[in-house]
Formats: structure tokens, C-alpha cells, sequence
């Protein structure tokens, strides 16, 4: 459960950079597209370990859709930004949820 609370929130730090205007589209063009490529294999992986664990999978499969959309430069942009926050929010709930159950087994 911690793993996949770990990924979300890195997916969520490596989403904000993407959505930087200016700095992450410029990082993208640079790089020929392939941090959207790695970001979709990451956000799959993710999404894996999400679902083996029976957690939400909404920030990984909003991160899916913004790898697969963020070519387009606006609304790439704004999915990146979406997906930042969603997977922010899911990752801390994640691991807050890991936290409870710990805390409840020990009770």
C-alpha cells in the first residue's frame, strides 16, 4: 500500500513539472515526446499496483489520459495540471489510509 501512495506522489511532483507553461512543453519538445511516453509506462505501473492493492485508481488513470493527451499543447498543459492535483490528493489519502490501518492494528 505504501508503494503505491509513493508513486502517486511522485507521479504527482514529476505531473507538476510537466504542466510548468514554458518549462515542462519545452522539456517534452526537447526530449521528442519521450517524458510523455515514460509518464504513460509510469502512470500503467501505477496504476498496477493500485489496483493489486484495491486503492482508487482515478489519479493514475487521469495521468494516463494526460500522457496520452499532452501533446496537444493547452490542453496538455491543463491535463497535466489535473493530473497533479488528482494524483497529489490520491496519494496522500493513499498513504493516510495505510497510516489508519496501521494505527487501528495496533490498538
Amino acid at each position: 500500500m505504501i508503494l503505491a501512495g509513493v508513486l502517486k506522489l511522485v507521479g504527482a511532483g514529476l505531473e507538476f513539472f510537466l504542466g510548468i507553461p514554458g518549462l515542462g512543453g519545452g522539456f517534452i519538445l526537447a526530449l521528442y515526446w519521450t517524458p510523455l511516453l515514460f509518464m504513460l509506462v509510469f502512470h500503467i505501473v501505477t496504476l498496477v499496483f493500485s489496483k493489486n492493492e484495491g486503492l482508487p485508481i482515478w489519479g493514475p488513470v487521469l495521468g494516463i489520459i494526460a500522457s496520452t493527451l499532452g501533446f496537444i499543447p493547452v490542453l496538455g498543459m491543463m491535463l497535466h495540471w489535473a493530473a497533479f492535483i488528482c494524483l497529489l490528493v490520491d496519494g496522500i489519502q493513499t498513504l493516510k489510509r495505510k497510516n489508519d490501518t496501521t494505527n487501528n492494528a495496533v490498538a
